[in-house]
């Protein structure tokens, strides 16, 4: 029976990790329809090459950071429970990855491409697992001093603050330094419309990241004896609420309206397995509303060029999801309790801080150092093939 249990684990959160691994699929297809044709190669080379480079920067630094596992270990250590500890590494460094994902689409179309990688490896190989250490492994006795202090830790079930919101607040400082896009706004304050390359392409990434999105919070149970169909259903209605909710706020706008169900399920990571059905549904159509006014604000009126709007939708959704999970997972509104306000609000604020503080630091440095941004040449050109000399539709660079 242990062979059985072990074995059907190992087989569980192995297909979680595909379904996560599958969502770079829908990152990298999301950020190709948004941006301009010009840089439609680059999107998809960056969310490869970055998944690569997480993967080396977790399995030999970041995984340890945050659960002290080595993999230098023998064979037969590692293989133990049928592999267990290694499909689970495999499926959080799904989650990981997820970071530079996230920020690639805020810093599109003008930024370099080897110090975005460099950037990759710091952020994925320290910053991210410090946080997630704390939060998901107990690190500093930072969940036992919210245990005693306000009788419950910070609860994040999967990653509404640890991968969300710290992705989008790591992504705000690299989009400020960076700078906006040559010729977004101009110096009389009017406004340069960028419109998406390809709305069917933006669609299609909206569905893959939903539909994978199901593996990353049901899986996050990892194993089957803690899995529940409650995390499926607020899932299910957090998606549906962000959806019709960017729908009404942004007037049947395409771009709004497939952001929605993504708004909505970042919200929901947190609490998803505490919420009543009617809770997640509220948690979703709030982030919904949020995602879209957070983003016409940032783009109309502070004129910060976040191509994605990643800090919206990641950064502001992923901090709402950490509070709402200590508000709809009380018992009073219908949720299963053993959760505080409190500790959610610090817990919230702590993982904004070292996002912050982190992507500061980096890009920052890499800022300084060795440069982060095109040319004005070469962002005109497009980094399509500036970096990688070849355009999405070639037959323009086609002489008869």
């Amino acid at each position: 029976m242990d062979a059985l249990k072990n074995g059907t684990d190992a087989l569980f959160i192995m297909l979680g990790a595909i379904m996560v691994l599958a969502m770079h699929a829908g990152f990298a297809f999301l950020e190709l329809g948004t941006v301009r044709k010009k840089n439609q190669v680059n999107a998809l080379v960056k969310i490869l090459v970055d998944f690569a480079v997480s993967t080396i920067a977790y399995f030999f630094v970041g995984y340890s950071v945050a659960y002290g596992v080595s993999f230098f270990g023998s064979a037969e250590v590692l293989t133990q429970r049928n592999g267990f500890e290694l499909v689970k590494f495999f499926f959080l460094l799904t989650f990981a990855a997820a970071i530079p994902a996230i920020i690639s689409g805020g810093i599109a179309e003008r930024a370099r491409f080897h110090p975005q990688l460099l950037a990759t490896a710091l952020i994925v190989g320290l910053v991210y697992p410090l946080f997630e250490g704390i939060a998901w492994n107990q690190h500093f006795g930072i969940q036992a001093w919210l245990l005693a202090t306000f009788g419950a830790p910070f609860h994040d079930f999967a990653g509404s603050i640890v991968v969300h919101a710290v992705g989008g607040w790591i992504a705000l400082p690299a989009v400020l330094l960076l700078g906006a896009r040559r010729g977004r706004y101009t110096k009389e304050g009017t406004i340069a419309a960028h419109p998406p390359s390809s709305i069917p392409f933006l669609a299609l990434g909206a569905w893959i990241l939903t539909v994978g999105w199901f593996g990353f919070n049901v899986m996050s149970a990892q194993t089957m004896e803690n899995m529940n169909g409650l995390v499926a259903v607020n899932s299910l209605m957090a998606m549906v609420g962000g959806t019709l909710a960017a729908f009404i706020a942004g007037k049947n706008d395409p771009g709004y309206v497939h952001n929605g169900p993504l708004a909505g399920l970042v919200a929901v990571c947190a609490g998803s397995n505490l919420m009543h059905p009617m809770g997640a549904l509220v948690t979703g159509a709030i982030a919904g509303f949020i995602f879209v006014w957070m983003f016409g604000l940032t783009q109309n009126k502070w004129k910060i060029d976040d191509v994605l709007g990643v800090w919206p939708l990641h950064g502001l959704c992923g901090a709402w999801g950490g509070l709402a999970a200590g508000i709809f997972g009380l018992k009073a509104l219908g949720g299963l309790g053993g959760v505080s306000f409190m500790s959610q609000l610090f817990g919230t604020a702590l993982g904004i801080a070292i996002a912050l503080i982190g992507g500061t630091l980096i890009y920052g440095t890499l800022k300084l150092t060795m440069g982060i941004r095109l040319d004005a040449e070469q962002e005109f050109n497009g980094a399509d093939l500036s970096i990688h000399n070849v355009s999405a539709t070639p037959e323009r660079e086609t002489y008869w």
